[in-house]
């Protein structure tokens, strides 16, 4: 999910406006497209080479905070976490990662030295704390000092972790939210999704794109990012590339159940469905007019689970909570390809229980060879 209340609060802008006159602008813009940040290994450790299929997995990692209670979600209250209570949630991601050993790995909300999570650069210290070699990332929310709340400096990043190198890694950016005031949009996140292109021995025409759609926006902005995600793996599938493309889509499948959670995620004190209330709906959490909003996706790419298996046991494809002590209650993670997942290869890994408000998907994509 995502950043609920944020800047909605008390604004210290105009206090400190004298500040930012002089000085670098104190949130980041992006151009449409852009090259994304690299990282590579010092000492690299062995890639395999495979003959057939590799191992995939995407994860929201939640920067780092495991199930705490982050004021933006979640009806939390603490805004910044200190580095011994981040260090142990990214320690516990790595063990799972190292356990696990994805070839591939999309992570959304991987924090580049924010107020925070303590200012760690997460993303460098998972790249040296498991075997991958190589990463890219776009900063999905970057400013130097957000006046609200306390949070501060800013940069929540999309990143690709790989074993072999990435190339043509870009930035691309999603639209902005319509449904804030100018001052509040100006420090909000800003979507994105990141490509790149991945250098496999004997399987080099390969691509892979992270994305992390709009959790709360009001108006048709999500619609859109998942509109643009899918014309970036047209354009991608046009050429003959092979992808594989996933992340935190912030969107329930189509044939769910619960597509309103407002009541049940409802915090002390917040009211919702009345007549009055304001908003009606609590934001991110009302899905009923968004229901087919993921279903050109799965008619057009092959998810890592299929629609049909989901329809016949929802739950044990649910991906997300946002209250720390709920088990998982929807489905908002995903893995497509153009071509060919292994049956039997996908894992919804529902016992990381404390990791992160998500939980990993994971699946065994067969490589297209020439």
């Amino acid at each position: 999910m995502g950043n609920n209340t944020l800047l909605k609060r008390t604004w210290g802008f105009f206090l400190l406006l004298p500040i930012f006159v002089s000085c670098e602008k104190p949130a980041t813009s992006f151009d449409e497209v852009e090259d994304a940040i690299y990282y590579e290994k010092q000492q690299k450790v062995a890639a395999p080479s495979p003959d057939s299929s590799i191992h995939v997995m995407t994860w929201n990692i939640r920067f780092g905070i495991g199930r705490g209670p982050w004021f933006g979600d979640a009806c939390g209250y603490k805004v910044v976490y200190a580095a011994d209570e981040v260090m142990p949630n990214l320690k516990l991601i790595a063990d799972k990662i190292n356990l696990l050993k994805p070839d591939i790995l999309l992570l959304q909300e991987a924090d580049i030295k924010s107020t925070r999570s303590a200012y760690i650069n997460e993303l460098r210290w998972l790249l040296d704390n498991t075997y991958f070699n190589y990463a890219v990332y776009g900063s999905q929310w970057k400013a130097q000092f957000i006046p609200s709340d306390g949070l501060g400096r800013m940069d929540e990043s999309n990143a690709i972790l790989s074993r072999w190198p990435l190339t043509n890694a870009k930035r691309i950016q999603l639209d902005l939210r319509k449904d804030q005031i100018s001052i509040e949009r100006y420090f909000y996140e800003r979507c994105c999704m990141v490509r790149a292109k991945v250098l496999i021995p004997g399987f080099e025409d390969f691509y892979v794109v992270n994305i992390h759609a709009s959790a709360f926006a009001t108006d048709e902005t999500k619609h859109r990012h998942l509109i643009e995600f899918k014309e970036e793996l047209d354009r991608i599938s046009a050429s003959g590339a092979v992808f594989v493309a996933g992340g935190d889509l912030n969107e329930i499948p189509p044939g769910s159940d619960s597509t309103d959670f407002c009541i049940e995620d409802m915090c002390p004190g917040e009211s919702f469905h009345h007549p009055g209330d304001d908003p009606m709906h609590r934001p991110g959490n009302n899905y009923t007019p968004e229901v087919d909003w993921l279903t050109p996706l799965f008619t057009a790419y092959r998810s890592a689970f299929s629609l049909s298996e989901y329809i016949q046991n929802q739950k044990a494809y649910f991906t997300s909570t946002p209250l720390p002590d709920k088990f998982w209650e929807r489905t908002l993670d995903y893995l497509f390809t153009n071509y060919r997942w292994k049956i039997g290869g996908t894992v919804i890994h529902q016992d990381f229980i404390q990791e992160s408000d998500h939980v990993p998907v994971s699946g065994t994509l067969i490589l297209k060879k020439k």
